[in-house]
């Protein structure tokens, strides 16, 4: 694997603690799992294909990262389950969980059969649940630790994936929810929301939207897309101790995206119902 950046962390930052990182063999989990065992942290990367894990484990194993994997589809309960324990048999605790895990494809609203919806809802939102809750019964509620969600931008919408636009925003409520009804067992909810991050991900699009992703550019006001260690870097902000007064916030990692311009461009056209008012005129006269 390319060799990472120097970590702006202190070294041994995370010394005997323990992550279970899901979508963790490749992608923004794989760079999550990275930092996280570059600053002494023993990891558990779950995810649906076991030859991506063994890689990953493999890569990790090169550069002394401590790493065991358990093959985990976040949508079945008994696999979730599964994982922590095997986060929890094989070290003895769990101290951070980050649900990385996910799924979209680029659609119309209008498109999307049942199918579809159903199959995002249950991986983005149901999966992250049963991760968290699973996590909780299994240690955190006696031990404490801290959660991190990755979702997306989607405070404007999603217009174009509405599908995962909706998960992530349920999981952005989820977040909130955790943090305060946990919080007396001294756990830490918090989200990440990544912008348009160039990665791994990009390559299993089509090229009309890898055009399309690549476009986003103009629409961002750092002019350029995020990097995977970007958000990694947020992930573990938010899991060290440098946040422990930070608990039911999501993150914007996105160089200012959210708060600029469109993501979704809308035909001209004269169909909207008008109730009352004067005709505004189109231009001054």
């Amino acid at each position: 694997m390319p060799t990472p950046p120097e970590s702006i962390f202190r070294p041994g930052l995370f010394d005997g603690r323990v992550a279970l990182i899901t979508g963790g063999g490749s992608g923004i989990g794989k760079a999550i799992g990275l930092e996280l065992g570059r600053l002494g942290c023993r990891l558990v990367l779950a995810a649906r294909k076991q030859e991506r894990l063994d890689a990953t484990v493999a890569a990790f194993a090169e550069q002394g990262i401590e790493a065991t994997s358990t093959v985990c589809n976040i949508r079945h309960e008994d696999q979730v389950a599964a994982a922590v324990k095997t986060a929890v048999d094989t070290y003895g605790r769990l101290d951070f969980l980050v649900n990385n895990a996910g799924g979209q494809f680029p659609s119309p609203a209008g498109h999307i059969r049942t199918k579809g919806w159903n199959a995002v809802i249950e991986t983005n939102l149901t999966g992250t649940f049963l991760m968290a809750r699973e996590a909780y019964n299994a240690w955190m509620e006696q031990h404490g630790g801290a959660i991190v969600n990755i979702i997306a931008d989607v405070q404007r919408g999603f217009p174009g994936m509405a599908h995962t636009g909706a998960a992530r925003a349920g999981v952005d409520n989820l977040t909130k929810s955790l943090a305060i009804e946990w919080a007396h067992n001294g756990i830490r909810v918090n989200a990440v929301a990544p912008g348009i991050i160039f990665g791994s991900g990009y390559e299993n699009y089509d090229p009309f939207f890898q055009q399309v992703f690549l476009d986003m550019r103009k629409n961002i006001p750092a002019q350029r897309l995020g990097t995977e260690e970007e958000v990694a870097n947020s992930v573990v902000f938010l899991l060290s101790p440098a946040a422990a007064f930070i608990s039911g916030q999501t993150l914007g990692v996105d160089g200012a995206g959210s708060l600029w311009r469109v993501n979704w461009e809308v035909p001209e056209h004269d169909n909207m119902p008008r109730f009352g008012g004067v005709e505004v005129p189109e231009s001054p006269s």
